[in-house]
């Protein structure tokens, strides 16, 4: 690894829980594939049916910000 990766490393590891999975979220992010690929056709009518659930107001996003809050505060 370079020196600079790992400075970078060394101070992502000094931030909140919540910066560093903010971090790592964008970084696998910028890893997705550039070219296209094949969605099973299982998967599309999950993700249609999921669609028109929050187009129908059936359902609501919610925040992972606020999931992950609400797992964090249940006792293990």
């Amino acid at each position: 690894m370079s020196p600079k990766a790992e400075k970078l490393v060394t101070e992502a590891l000094q931030l909140s829980r919540e910066a560093r999975a903010f971090i790592a979220e964008k970084l696998l992010e910028s890893l997705d594939f550039e070219e296209a690929f094949e969605v099973s056709p299982e998967w599309r009518d999950e993700i249609r049916r999921r669609c028109q659930e929050l187009d129908e107001g059936r359902v609501s996003l919610v925040p992972g910000e606020q999931v992950f809050d609400e797992v964090l505060k249940k006792p293990r």
